[in-house]
């Protein structure tokens, strides 16, 4: 991307541009409730109703299953739809869509038809909205056979992995932290470009413990690995960018060489998507371990209302304090 001409942009603007970008491809269209004339409920889509028209931007019903089953049925004729889901919490009534459909289709027709689309869901809490609109179960997607699952946690790689999925001959969902839409702006390229799907990025290199993240929460792995090195411990930042593929082979390569690792999610503990990495991090690099597998996650429990959501989000404090059990003694 060097010599590129940039623009400094938030998440949010990355993405309008990535969506503007594929826009120029007749057969992609984007559909969702309020994506229209709002522009999204995080104004992500801003003035693309306006630029490509209401049949190429279209403002539906609430109704996520039709949203979901609409964007199924152009897909397989042919179209490149991308539906937006206003929140995780509402993409429950679409997961039927989702998982019958969607994701089976490629399998069922053996290979004659695929799902070329991209459903877009912000995700995850720190917005202080409560349930529903700050929900991070973004394992249910993991778990379906058949899907790739997408987390940008920097606007650079939201555009990047945005390119990509609706380059994509399967569905992706494209999952939004919405915390981070706006939490930073960095220089992103204004030509089109791509990041692949299933390669993470090593944003920090470090000898003695690996952090893991995604989404949102890199912000605290990031200020965490900060804080660890002021006490001297050299911590590997691992932002994943993709749930699935998972890039197994980054994530063992630096455990390693570390010895140890931390997972960091705000999705609850049981079940979340950081068993799967421990249970991976177990099976291929058992005896490179020199302490247990941490994780530092979210309580089991209900995004709590606004005033409580402080202490259900794992902060920095948390993840150093995981970071440092697995270096006590060694």
């Amino acid at each position: 991307m060097n010599g590129q001409a940039t623009t400094e942009r938030t998440m949010a603007q990355a993405l309008n541009a990535g969506l503007r970008e594929a826009l120029s491809d007749e057969s992609v269209v984007i559909l969702g409730e309020d994506v229209g004339r709002t522009g999204g409920v995080f104004r992500v889509t801003d003035g693309l109703q306006a630029e490509y028209g209401a049949e190429r931007v279209v403002d539906t019903p609430v109704a996520e299953s039709g949203i979901v089953g609409a964007a199924f049925g152009l897909a397989v004729a042919g179209m490149r739809p991308i539906a937006e889901i206003q929140f995780m919490g509402f993409s429950y009534p679409g997961y039927d869509q989702v998982v019958n459909h969607v994701s089976r289709i490629r399998n069922r027709s053996r290979h004659r038809f695929t799902a070329p689309l991209v459903i877009r869901i912000p995700y995850g809490g720190g917005i202080g909205a409560a349930e529903h609109h700050s929900e991070s179960f973004e394992a249910i997607y993991t778990h379906v056979p058949g899907l790739k699952v997408v987390v940008p946690s920097r606007p650079i790689d939201a555009k990047g992995l945005l390119t990509a999925a609706v380059a994509d001959p399967d569905p992706v969902i494209f999952l939004e932290p919405i915390r981070a839409y706006r939490s930073m702006k960095e220089e992103v390229p204004d030509d089109s470009y791509e990041v692949p799907i299933g390669v993470a990025s090593i944003e920090r290199p470090g000898d003695d413990v690996t952090l893991i993240g995604y989404g949102a929460m890199m912000r605290e792995v990031r200020e965490a690995a900060e804080v660890l090195a002021s006490s001297g411990v050299g911590a590997e930042v691992i932002d994943l960018r993709t749930l699935v593929p998972l890039d197994v082979e980054t994530v063992i390569a630096s455990v390693q060489n570390t010895g140890r690792a931390v997972i960091v999610h705000e999705a609850p503990r049981t079940s979340g998507f950081g068993g799967e990495i421990a249970a991976t991090i177990q099976e291929r690099a058992l005896y490179s371990l020199r302490a247990p597998v941490e994780r530092v996650t979210g309580w089991d429990i209900v995004v709590p209302l606004r005033r409580a959501e402080k202490h259900y989000t794992p902060g920095v404090d948390r993840i150093v304090a995981a970071a440092m059990r697995t270096t006590e003694g060694h």
